[in-house]
């Protein structure tokens, strides 16, 4: 096979002079996670956990507070564990918004899961 004259004029540097490129291993033993106290999910996690695992998709809490009592659930689904009992005036970190529920984190109680949006409203600053 013939090599070719044609030339781009750009001269490549010998490998032994190339700049090294920044890296980093991936090193030590995994976090474990609950996702019954930490917000995390396949599609999205809590954005303060964003160094301790990885996510496609992260999202910043918004406060929330239970306007009438509901029922923390460990998933979305309407056959799902419950976790908890929520009074009015709880806190409620919501994360992600779907369809009647909303994810998030019952702050006092540290526990993660599904409650019915409609239950709860925006804290008043």
């Amino acid at each position: 096979m013939n090599s070719s004259n044609i030339s781009s004029g750009h001269k490549q540097p010998p490998i032994n002079e190339v700049a090294s490129r920044k890296s980093f291993a991936l090193e030590g033993p995994s976090v474990a996670i609950d996702p019954r106290t930490q917000a995390v999910r396949p599609d999205l996690a809590d954005i303060r956990l964003s160094d301790q695992v990885f996510a496609p998709h992260y999202a910043a809490p918004m406060t929330m507070v239970v306007q009438q009592p509901t029922t923390l659930y460990f998933t979305g689904a309407s056959n799902a564990e419950m976790l908890a009992e929520l009074p009015k005036g709880t806190v409620f970190e919501a994360l992600d918004f779907a369809g009647k529920s909303a994810w998030g984190i019952a702050v006092a109680l540290g526990l993660v899961g599904y409650v019915d949006r409609h239950a709860i409203a925006p804290a008043q600053d």
